[in-house]
C-alpha cells in the first residue's frame, strides 16, 4: 500500500478531507451526480445556486475557445442558477448531508431582496449544510437585482452578507465578481456584514465567437448576450484576485476558497501557494469527469512527500513574499537565453520571433539553419525560448548586465 500525505486541511471552523471542491454550477445540479461526484473522492461541493427565482434556460447555452487544435482554452456558458424547484433542492442538500456525513456540503443561495437572502439561509442550515456561499457574481442572471451587477456594490454586498448572517449561524462565504477592477472593496464589505471566508473567482463578463455571418455564439435564435468565461485561460486572472484578497491588510487570515482554470494538482498547487486554503473546480470536470480528483490526490500527495511538507497548511500563501511592487523588481541583472543545437530542429520560429517582434538580437544563416544570439542586442525578453515548440532554449545564470556602447 502507497503512501499517501494528510491533505486535511481547516476551512472556517470546518475539517476537509483535501482541498478540492466541486464549484456551485451544472456539474453538481441534482442529488444523483452530486453523490457519484462525493464517491469519486472530493472533500466537498457547493451545490448548483438556489434562490425562489426558477429560471427559463436557453438552448444552446455553451460554447468554448479553441487554438491550434486544443480545445476548452476557455468556456462559455449561459447558464443561470438551478432550475429544479427549492423544496427538490433542498431535499437534495438534506439527504447528501446524510448520506455523506464526513463530507463538506455547501448551499449556495441568491436571492433578490434582504429578506430572500434571510430565509435561504436559514433554509439551507435547516437542510443540514456545513456551509453557505452567497452567488454575489452570476454574470448572466436575468433579473437586475441578482448575481455579478450585486458583486460590484459593496453595500449591497454588505447588506446581504448581514441579512444572511441574520438567517443563520453556519460559516458564510462570499463568492465575489472578477467585473471589478479591486476586488478586495466588496471583499472588506462582505467580512463587516458577517461573512466569515472568501470564494473567487466567478466567471468573467464576455463575448467569445463571432461567425462570419456576424452571429454571436452561442445562437439563440439569432441572438445572444454577454456572459461568463471559464476555463484554464482564466487562471492568471483568478489567481492575481486571490493574491489581491490574501495580501489585503484588511483581510489577514481570511479563508479564501480559490476558483477558475483549475485542471490538475499544479493548478491547485498555484491557488494554495498564493492564499487558498481550498479550491473549487468545475470546468474540468466538464471536459474529464469527477474522476480527475483521483489525479489531483495523488499529485498534491506525491508533492507534498518529496517536499517533506508536513501539513497542507503550511503551503497556504507562501509565494506571496514573493510578490512585490513593479517597482521593487530587480532590473540591473540580465538572464540570456542559451540554444541547445542537439534539440534545435532549424524552424526558424525564434528569429522570426525576436526579429518582428523583439530586439533583433537573433541572427539567422539559412545554411546551417541554426540560430545565434546577438549578445550586445538581447534584452533577456526570452520571446525566443517561448516560441521555440521544441523547448531547445533554455536559461543562461542571472548576471550583471553588460554596457554595450
Amino acid at each position: 500500500m502507497s503512501t499517501k500525505a494528510d491533505l486535511a486541511i481547516d476551512f472556517c471552523g470546518i475539517r476537509c478531507e483535501n482541498p478540492f471542491f466541486l464549484s456551485s454550477s451544472c456539474i453538481v445540479g441534482n442529488e444523483e451526480m452530486s453523490a457519484r461526484a462525493l464517491e469519486a473522492g472530493w472533500a466537498g461541493l457547493v451545490f448548483k445556486t438556489i434562490g425562489f427565482y426558477h429560471p427559463r434556460e436557453v438552448s444552446p447555452r455553451f460554447d468554448i475557445v479553441n487554438k491550434e487544435g486544443t480545445s476548452f482554452i476557455g468556456f462559455r456558458n449561459l447558464e443561470q442558477i438551478s432550475d429544479h424547484s427549492l423544496e427538490e433542492n433542498l431535499t437534495a442538500l438534506k439527504n447528501l448531508k446524510k448520506r455523506f456525513p464526513e463530507k463538506v456540503i455547501v448551499s449556495s443561495i441568491m436571492g433578490e431582496s434582504a429578506e430572500e437572502w434571510q430565509k435561504l439561509a436559514a433554509l439551507s442550515e435547516q437542510a443540514g449544510v456545513d456551509i453557505i456561499e452567497c452567488n454575489f457574481s452570476c454574470p448572466q442572471m436575468a433579473e437586475e437585482a441578482m448575481g455579478a451587477d450585486v458583486g460590484v456594490n459593496a453595500a449591497l454586498v454588505k447588506e446581504y452578507c448581514q441579512a444572511v448572517r441574520a438567517g443563520t449561524k453556519l460559516p458564510i462565504l462570499a463568492k465575489m465578481t472578477p467585473n471589478i477592477t479591486d476586488m478586495t472593496i466588496p471583499a472588506i464589505a462582505a467580512i463587516d456584514g458577517g461573512a466569515d471566508g472568501l470564494a473567487a473567482i466567478n466567471t468573467i463578463k464576455s463575448i467569445i465567437n463571432v461567425d462570419y455571418n456576424g452571429k454571436i455564439q452561442p445562437d439563440i435564435a439569432g441572438r445572444s448576450c454577454v456572459s461568463g468565461y471559464s476555463g484554464k485561460a482564466v487562471k492568471p486572472i483568478a489567481l492575481r484576485f486571490i493574491s489581491d484578497m490574501a495580501s489585503c491588510t484588511e483581510l489577514k487570515n481570511v479563508p479564501i476558497s480559490g476558483i477558475g482554470g483549475i485542471e490538475t494538482w499544479q493548478d491547485a498547487l498555484e491557488f494554495i501557494l498564493l492564499g487558498s486554503q481550498t479550491v473549487q473546480v468545475t470546468t474540468s470536470v466538464m471536459q474529464y469527469g469527477y474522476r480527475i480528483v483521483e489525479d489531483m490526490i495523488d499529485g498534491l500527495s506525491e508533492y507534498m512527500l518529496e517536499n517533506n511538507v508536513k501539513t497542507l497548511s503550511d503551503l497556504v500563501g507562501i509565494s506571496l513574499q514573493n510578490l512585490v511592487p513593479t517597482n521593487e523588481l530587480e532590473r540591473d541583472t540580465i538572464v540570456y537565453p542559451v540554444v541547445d543545437n542537439s534539440k534545435c530542429v532549424g524552424c526558424g520560429r525564434c528569429y522570426i520571433a525576436c526579429d518582428d517582434a523583439g530586439h533583433q538580437a537573433v541572427s539567422w544563416e539559412k545554411k546551417k539553419r541554426m540560430p545565434e544570439l546577438i549578445k550586445e542586442k538581447c534584452v533577456g525578453c526570452h520571446l525566443c525560448r517561448l516560441v521555440c515548440p521544441v523547448e531547445a532554449i533554455g536559461s543562461s545564470i542571472r548576471e550583471k548586465k553588460l554596457n554595450f556602447n
